[in-house]
């Protein structure tokens, strides 16, 4: 494949670059369409409902996750992935200018309609992300050298972080100025011109196509040959392991901004401040540790995650005042970005360039049923025995995932 591999070293600057371009436009669309803010501000004017509320992020982020696995055998017989991601991707594209109308048409329409209409759209743009993101990330891991992922994914991260602060602030200015219907109906439309934006900039993006990638005229069904995998590739399914259990262990940092408020009586402003903090944390740890990572080895970068897990959940089970929960956010922060930033790194360094495809499937889809499992069990635990127990075992599982993080999986792609 060196005829393959000088191409990709050769558009490695080009191909950096249309990266950080697009996240930068798909950050600046975030920003106006949030699903941790702006979305549940839109679905709160339509109802009361904690629960339907609480699913906004859920919504998005096993949809995301779920459907990675059931399009990875036909994605491994691609040459080219691109094709795919142009088609997949205005799926997650589209329905923020539905839910544009939709907020335009709530006055006239009313909750009883807009609501569940609200849901559909929110639906097929998570499983739009979903289609997405497996082919996506098998395109990233083919033009991007493997020395350089870790960078990659992290400055991409970093700079969507920076534009998301801003434009979530001219968001908050467009909800204060001006009234329903054209408050939210502005912040969608807006949004949907950055994913436009961030969509043509993706296209420019250049893919060889790979005549020498070995495709095997038949291939296993699906469920099978991800049997074959777990079987065969033990330090996968050590891998596997870790990111199920990482779940449990991290289920104590939904309830942080609850407890802070309940055990401190802390104000909105302070809130503010400490969302701020995370968020800055975030975009810092994701350029410092993508380019860490690449250098020292994502492993490595990993236990520092875990590591930080259990120190993140310790810290809120023992903090004497509230000030503690600007470091308690902080060190999450690391936690979050381990994972899902170095975590991405580390998935593609598995298998063979045919196989990779069903790898990153598996490491997303077999995870999403967790996904929403671990937070209900938390809030039980938090309600029957207080936020506190959940901590406390959010700590343990820290530890349990750093020590097997440690000894039962191996870097695939070592540092040097």
């Amino acid at each position: 494949m060196a005829s393959m591999q000088e191409y990709v070293h050769k558009q490695f600057r080009y191909n950096f670059g249309i990266g950080m371009l697009d996240a930068a436009f798909f950050g600046f669309a975030w920003g106006f369409s949030s699903f941790g803010t702006i979305i549940p501000l839109f679905i709160s004017q339509m109802t009361d409902s904690a629960i339907l509320i609480g699913l906004i992020p859920a919504i998005h982020a096993v949809g995301w996750q779920l459907p990675q696995l059931f399009t990875a055998n036909q994605i491994a017989r691609l040459r080219r992935y691109k094709p795919l991601v142009m088609l997949m991707t205005i799926q997650e594209r589209i329905p923020f200018i539905g839910l544009a109308l939709a907020a335009w048409m709530f006055p006239r329409l009313g909750a009883a309609i807009i609501l569940p209409l609200t849901f559909l759209l929110l639906i097929w743009q998570g499983l739009g992300s979903g289609f997405t993101a497996n082919p996506w990330q098998s395109m990233i891991a083919k033009i991007i050298p493997a020395e350089a992922r870790g960078s990659f994914f992290g400055s991409q991260a970093a700079v969507a972080n920076i534009v998301i602060s801003l434009t979530a602030i001219l968001a908050g200015y467009l909800l204060d100025r001006f009234q329903s219907p054209l408050d939210f109906a502005l912040c969608f439309g807006i949004a949907s011109l950055g994913y436009a934006l961030s969509m043509a900039t993706l296209s420019f993006t250049r893919e060889p196509y790979d005549d020498e990638k070995h495709i095997p005229e038949t291939q296993p069904p699906l469920f099978q040959g991800m049997l074959n995998i777990l079987r065969r590739d033990r330090n996968f399914a050590a891998f596997m392991a870790v990111r199920v259990l990482y779940q449990f262990a991290t289920m104590g940092f939904a309830f942080y901004i609850v407890y802070a408020l309940r055990k401190f009586n802390m104000d909105t402003i302070t809130a503010g401040f400490m969302t701020a903090a995370l968020t800055i944390a975030q975009t810092i740890a994701n350029a410092g540790m993508g380019w860490l990572s690449d250098r020292v080895g994502h492993k490595k970068i990993l236990v520092i995650g875990m590591l930080a897990v259990a120190l993140s959940s310790l810290l809120a089970w023992g903090a004497p005042s509230l000030n503690w929960f600007y470091l308690v956010f902080i060190i999450s922060a690391l936690a979050n970005v381990a994972y899902w930033t170095i975590g991405m790194v580390l998935v593609v360094e598995f298998g063979t360039e045919t196989e990779r495809p069903i790898y990153i499937g598996m490491s997303n889809t077999l995870v999403a049923p967790f996904t929403i499992l671990a937070p209900i069990l938390g809030g039980w635990i938090a309600e029957a025995f207080g936020y506190q127990s959940t901590f406390l075992l959010s700590a343990l599982g820290g530890v349990l995932v750093t020590l097997m993080m440690i000894f039962l999986v191996k870097d695939p792609h070592p540092a040097g």
